[in-house]
């Protein structure tokens, strides 16, 4: 199993109220870890009303602590310590977007770390693991961003048919749609879509 970012690492990065050394798990370190990578510069955003969805994630905070729910604490200020970090980089978490990116990815390094922890033989961390994963992703799927995967396919149809008129009917590439769904102010910009998914769908339509 790979090693992790120590206890003693992961309090130095993060504000004690906001994550304690009872409260750390793989899920903390690698969130955490990932973003204290990130150069650090504050950011003119700093003093603006946070994402809708990281607010309530901060209101769920407090009611997961008077609840003493152990597994929902440790989502919540692996979180809450990340969107801190972000706030002093170039890349603040500003948005409901980019909160529910950040929830995706946690979730990814999660499921990661559940079958290191089953190749290692630790069912029960396993297990802890994979009930973290379900709440990253009752809030991802709660962002408001989420985009079904048939729209996304009608979408990528409009986007090939005006490709393809504009070049005289001439063969259109899977990236050329994909860099247009996706470019800043595109269909899919800010869209909590799966991006493996996508591309499949893009390459089965331009075939």
């Amino acid at each position: 199993m790979t090693s992790r970012l120590s206890i003693g690492r992961l309090t130095a990065t993060a504000p004690s109220r906001l994550l304690s050394p009872s409260a750390a798990s793989p899920l903390v370190a690698s969130v955490t870890a990932r973003c204290c990578t990130q150069r650090r510069t504050y950011s003119s955003e700093e003093d603006a009303p946070p994402p809708p969805l990281l607010a309530k994630l901060r209101g769920d905070l407090k009611t997961a602590m008077k609840a003493k729910d152990k597994n929902r604490l440790t989502v919540l200020r692996a979180i809450m310590a990340a969107t801190l970090n972000a706030s002093k980089t170039a890349n603040p978490v500003n948005t409901n977007a980019k909160v529910v990116a950040l929830l995706r990815k946690t979730a990814k390094s999660s499921q990661d770390a559940v079958a290191e922890f089953r190749q290692a033989g630790r069912e029960d961390l396993a297990e802890q693991e994979e009930n973290q994963i379900k709440i990253l992703e009752e809030y991802a799927d709660s962002g408001g961003v989420k985009i079904d995967p048939a729209e996304v396919e009608a979408v990528a149809k409009e986007v090939l048919a005006k490709l393809k008129e504009e070049r005289g009917g001439a063969t259109v590439k899977a990236g050329d749609v994909i860099k247009i769904l996706v470019a800043p102010g595109g269909p899919l910009d800010g869209k909590d879509v799966d991006r493996a998914e996508m591309a499949r769908t893009v390459k089965n339509l331009v075939a």
